[in-house]
This record gives C-alpha cells, sequence and structure tokens, in this order.
C-alpha cells in the first residue's frame, strides 16, 4: 500500500495510516466532561455550553490536543473547541486535559464535512494545523482550504472570518493561499518557514516533530472583513 509521505509525516487521506487502537476509548470519550459526542445538538448554542459570550475558536483535525489544550491555558478569555473525527486520537488528547481545570475548552467528535450543522455564525477563528494535503489532484476538493470548505466556513464564521494555517506540505500551502485569495480572504501574515522567522509559543505534535529535523513549516494568516451580515 502507497504511503503518502511529507517530512516523515503519513497522512490519513488515502487510508495509508494505521492508528494505533485506543481499547477503552468508548469509556474515555463518554466519562469526560470536556467531550461533546454530538454537537449538532448545539448549532447555535455554544454560548450555552460555556455559559458566556467569550469569542469561540475552533481547530479542526486537532490530533492529539497539545495545540489547542496549550491554547486553552494561555487564553482564559477565549473559548476553545477541538474537533476530531477519529476516536482513538480523542481519546487520546482527552487523557492529556481530564486532570485539567479548563471551563474554556471542549473537544468534539465530528467529521469536518459536517461542520456547518456544529456551528451557526459562532465562530471568530479557525485553525487548520498540518491538514491531511490530499495530494491526488483529483482528491483537492477534500482539502480543508478548497472552495468546499471555505463555502461551509462562511456560515460558522460571527462576521469577519480569521484562518490560521500551518503544514510541512509546500503544495498543500500554496494551494491554499489561492483558495484564500480566490475566496475573497487578504492575506495577512505568510511566512515560508515560520520557525525561522521566529518559534511560535505554542506548536502542535507533528510541529515539534518537524522542525526537529529541519523541515520548514508554513504558516498563513488570512482574513475577510465582513461589513455587515444580513440577519437570518
Amino acid at each position: 500500500m502507497q504511503k503518502i509521505m511529507s517530512c516523515d509525516k503519513i497522512y490519513p487521506g488515502e487510508g495509508s495510516m494505521r492508528l494505533r487502537n485506543v481499547k477503552n476509548k468508548e469509556e474515555i470519550l463518554s466519562n469526560s466532561s470536556y467531550c461533546i459526542r454530538d454537537p449538532f445538538s448545539y448549532c447555535g448554542k455554544w454560548k450555552e455550553v460555556f455559559q458566556n459570550d467569550h469569542p469561540i475558536y475552533i481547530e479542526i483535525g486537532m490530533g492529539k490536543g497539545q495545540f489547542i489544550l496549550e491554547n486553552a491555558k494561555m487564553f482564559p478569555d477565549i473559548n476553545f473547541i477541538g474537533i476530531e473525527k477519529y476516536d482513538s486520537v480523542l481519546a487520546k488528547a482527552i487523557m492529556k486535559v481530564d486532570d485539567e481545570n479548563l471551563p474554556n475548552l471542549r473537544f468534539v467528535r465530528g467529521d469536518a464535512f459536517e461542520i456547518e450543522k456544529m456551528f451557526h455564525h459562532e465562530v471568530s477563528r479557525i485553525y487548520l494545523n498540518f491538514s491531511d494535503p490530499w495530494p491526488k489532484k483529483r482528491h483537492h476538493q477534500r482539502r480543508l482550504s478548497s472552495s468546499i470548505f471555505l463555502e461551509k466556513y462562511d456560515s460558522i464564521f460571527v462576521d469577519d472570518k480569521v484562518i490560521e494555517m500551518r503544514t510541512d506540505n509546500v503544495d498543500l500551502y500554496q494551494y491554499s493561499l489561492v483558495s484564500f485569495s480566490e475566496w475573497g480572504y487578504i492575506l495577512k501574515e505568510i511566512s515560508f518557514d515560520f520557525h525561522k522567522d521566529g518559534v511560535p509559543p505554542i506548536t502542535t505534535e507533528y510541529e515539534d516533530k518537524f522542525s526537529q529535523k529541519d523541515c520548514s513549516i508554513y504558516y498563513v494568516m488570512a482574513e475577510k472583513i465582513v461589513l455587515k451580515r444580513k440577519t437570518d
């Protein structure tokens, strides 16, 4: 079976990555107060979950949760939601956080293809960290920065739209810069070697691994200003 690799990373998009199973994952997910198993029931109601009006930032494909967890610790006045579709990966993230007291953090078991069913004009920022690059051209619309997903994101943002992206895959990065621009985003910050430009205070597990191997990390912050959103 062919493996898709970039700086020694194996991506799951072609079914090539074998996830290590967590035997008691269902129990971990069910017993955690941080885990939301049915995010559709909270669509448009996430303020009720957090019991405040703080901005909501989401990370789509959070992996083992290092990035979203550390952000929640550093920024208590922002609500963070990490989204992950693989139960075993989500369980590993939960095991990192269950001993913490972080009322501004939640994890969601869900698929990005259904993101517009989870949120409705509630999100202020989206993080796309080391997403599956879907290297084959016929799969490019599956990329989280494709027009299909950018259209979905339009319905979940509050007003102004901000997307931050990190990747080690230069093809995905270049594709995303074009995709964001064509969708009306302004590329506010760009780096072709994010860590050499200045190591960020919070990193992902993949990022730590790749930067130690001297792999380039590509970064972009794209923003789309909305003057006024019509009331639905």
